[in-house]
């Protein structure tokens, strides 16, 4: 059971996630200050401090956590499903996701195309752990004969991934009114004639 005192600092944990976030995904990593956090959190600046040491590890912090949420979102998904139906829940799976954090994977997006960050090796662990269970899908489908033998699983999940936050990230910013399951339908069409 969880304690008052465990529940509110996880509360203000999200807080702090949501608002730096936000921040970042507005004025990047750079100009967003702890001051800044702390003020669209409604903390105070210590209050940032008891949490994280820094800003950065701050940024580390929310890259994990929001990394897994999407794969616990993925092995949510794809729990007790046949390959195929498991491939078309994960991509909807994705969207969802992205659809409720938004800014957090615009976020994601630009910082895969970064090199220099201090973050840079955390990022590329975490991107693997959601890319893994897109894997373990995929594999599951070349084994039982549903998708072909020669595909090569890393590059083809690497592509679900990739494939599928762009999209989700284009339509949310370029054609926000357009239904969801008009955007999976049209991304379910491009993956199964790959497929």
């Amino acid at each position: 059971m969880v304690d008052g005192r465990t529940r509110r600092r996880s509360d203000t944990r999200q807080r702090l996630y949501e608002a730096a976030v936000e921040l970042i995904a507005e004025q990047g990593f750079s100009a967003t200050t702890v001051d800044d956090i702390a003020l669209r959190a409604n903390v105070a600046k210590g209050t940032v401090y008891y949490n994280f040491a820094s800003k950065t590890a701050l940024f580390e912090d929310l890259l994990r956590h929001g990394i897994a949420l999407l794969t616990d979102a993925f092995r949510t998904a794809v729990e007790g499903l046949p390959p195929r139906e498991a491939v078309d829940a994960l991509i909807r799976a994705q969207l969802e996701y992205i659809r409720k954090y938004r800014a957090f994977a615009q976020l994601l997006l630009s910082e895969m195309w970064r090199t220099n960050r201090e973050w840079q090796q955390t990022l590329i662990l975490l991107r693997e752990q959601a890319i893994e269970v897109i894997a373990e899908t995929v594999q599951a489908g070349v084994d039982a004969g549903e998708l072909p033998a020669d595909l090569d699983v890393r590059v083809a999940s690497s592509a679900l991934f990739g494939v599928g936050l762009v999209v989700a990230v284009d339509w949310l910013v370029f054609q926000p009114e357009r239904p969801i399951e008009d955007v999976e339908r049209s991304l379910l069409a491009i993956v199964r004639r790959v497929a």
